[in-house]
């Protein structure tokens, strides 16, 4: 089967390129419960995608099950890196269907390692799949999981003029009492990102808007001195 043969070919790739010299500081850096092979975050994607090339997947459909499988049966941590690199090959890109995977991998990932690197996906899903995607972040801003909520926020980063400004100031008004500490930081990143593309709508937001503190010193960063 294509599928379980990626993902032993990423599983031996990942291995023998390990070195357990920067395992301690890269799972005391991450605060990672568990473990690392000690393999850099490049070169992680690098020899993913050279196995990828090996065992060239048919579908999206096909991705989902290498991702899922090496997701779901990681025991180090740049297993799940290697999950979502795989998801980012061009036959999977703005595939709906893995929508319940990224889902799955915000919430059982729950650290913003593994939330941010999904970020891109769903921007892709946004713009692709709008009717279905809408309602889906919309869900997120409000749930109580707050890697969902988080995974809302930073939605659209880097769709520029593409941003759907609706929907990133409701996601936004949802979050904006919000306590936590990593949707705080994602409501400053998601404004500071799109201030880039429209800064006066990001300024007259932030002025409107009950912000927490460091939502709004990230959020204009580079806009007020």
């Amino acid at each position: 089967m294509p599928a379980a043969g990626l993902a032993a070919a990423v599983r031996r790739a990942l291995r023998a390129a390990a070195d357990p010299e920067r395992t301690p500081a890269m799972q005391a850096y991450m605060k990672s419960a568990q473990p690392f092979l000690g393999v850099r975050l490049p070169e992680v994607s690098r020899l993913t995608l050279a196995a990828a090339r090996e065992h060239p997947p048919a579908s999206a459909e096909e991705v989902g099950a290498v991702a899922a499988d090496l997701w779901r049966g990681a025991t180090h941590r740049e297993e799940r890196y290697a999950a979502v690199a795989l998801t980012g090959l061009p036959v999977a890109r703005g595939a709906l269907e893995l929508l319940p995977l990224y889902e799955e991998m915000i919430t059982s990932g729950a650290w913003w390692d593994h939330v941010d690197a999904i970020a891109g996906r769903t921007a892709r899903l946004l713009v692709e799949h709008p009717a279905q995607m809408t309602p889906v972040i919309r869900g997120w801003a409000r749930s109580p999981d707050r890697w969902l909520r988080r995974s809302a926020v930073l939605a659209q980063l880097g769709l520029k003029d593409r941003t759907d400004r609706d929907l990133l100031a409701e996601v936004i008004g949802a979050n904006a009492g919000d306590g936590e500490f990593f949707v705080r930081k994602a409501i400053g990143w998601a404004l500071r990102d799109f201030a880039r593309t429209d800064p006066a709508w990001v300024l007259a937001f932030v002025d409107e808007h009950p912000l927490s503190p460091l939502s709004v010193r990230e959020a204009t960063k580079h806009l007020r001195r």
